[in-house]
């Protein structure tokens, strides 16, 4: 038996460890170090970039306005509701008075009328010279069964969530492409990912528009345009309030999952950062979305019978 003396001591065991796991541990906060400095740069490189907000009138949108007006971007504020826009507009000049930054600019827009589109993002590209950001969060939801949701409210959620993105898209993408430089960013949900019950239009023109971007990412690479695809979860603003119901007309309710959701601003915030990471496609969400997600491609049985739970549940009230 060895004598005290000649056991290994405490620092003996500290530096093994030091020995095998430095090696290891180095690379990582090397890494991590590059990509800090990185995104550092990459935020600085915000300053003076043009901004194009679909759905900036109120909730997130606007909450995105603040985020990108706080960074230095020239940012256009684009929605329906002209009044809400300027006052957007307002508070963003009151609000962020020493901030030394580019006057916003409004530009009233509808995303189901597919042929103003183009017009209106030639006015922006006439005043700015590029459009390098462009935020597709414009979007409305709706509240009602497969069954009882009349076909005219199916299409006018595709019309609006779908197609006037893809318009948009589609509008902005020349000059980009000609520039060599742009990001292409749409805020999705993660009924995008999944579907749940009473949400069928609006979960499959999110699920259109994954697809979308998973195919325009690949296909603009090689111009050295990127796509970014935001999937969050519930947000507290007043999209639930706005919503239709299966008939056409507004919901007007606050849903209690709505309401417990995240706020606008810390959404804004995290998009900014994914954005500065360059990230490609994120789910920001709690845990019970992303564990839904899981399910749905890991384990789909357990997940249909949840759902099929969730709908009678729902069919019940």
């Amino acid at each position: 038996m060895k004598s005290l003396a000649e056991r290994p001591t405490g620092s003996f065991y500290w530096w093994l460890l030091a020995t095998l796991f430095l090696p290891l541990a180095i690379p990582g906060l090397v890494f991590k170090y590059l990509t800090r400095m990185k995104e550092k740069r990459n935020a600085r490189n915000l300053n003076g970039k043009v901004v194009l907000i679909t759905g900036a009138s109120s909730g997130l949108g606007e909450a995105l306005a603040h985020s990108f007006y706080l960074a230095g971007c020239k940012v256009v504020l684009a929605a329906r509701r002209k009044e809400e826009l300027e006052r957007v507009r307002k508070d963003l000049l009151e609000l962020h008075a020493t901030v030394p930054t580019h006057p916003p600019i409004i530009l009233p827009l509808d995303l189901s009328d597919l042929n103003s589109i183009t017009g209106k993002v030639q006015s922006v590209l006439e005043i700015h010279g590029a459009i390098d950001i462009l935020v597709n969060n414009g979007g409305i939801s709706v509240r009602g069964d497969a069954l009882s949701t009349a076909i005219d409210v199916d299409i006018r959620i595709m019309l609006v969530n779908y197609f006037g993105t893809v318009a948009m898209t589609k509008a902005c993408l020349p000059s980009m492409i000609a520039r060599k430089e742009g990001r292409i960013v749409c805020v999705s949900s993660v009924q995008g990912k999944f579907a749940i019950p009473h949400r069928s239009a609006y979960s499959a023109s999110k699920h259109a528009l994954q697809a979308f971007c998973d195919s325009l990412r690949a296909e603009v690479a090689k111009d050295n345009v990127s796509v970014t695809l935001i999937s969050p979860g519930y947000i507290n603003t007043a999209l639930s309030m706005n919503a239709l119901t299966g008939s056409g007309a507004t919901y007007g309710k606050m849903d209690t999952a709505t309401a417990a959701g995240a706020s606008a601003e810390d959404t804004a915030a995290n998009i900014l950062k994914a954005i500065v990471r360059d990230e490609k496609d994120i789910i920001m969400a709690p845990i019970a979305p992303r564990a839904a997600y899981w399910l749905r491609h890991r384990l789909p049985s357990v997940y249909f019978w949840i759902m099929k739970k969730r709908a009678e549940k729902l069919s019940s009230q």
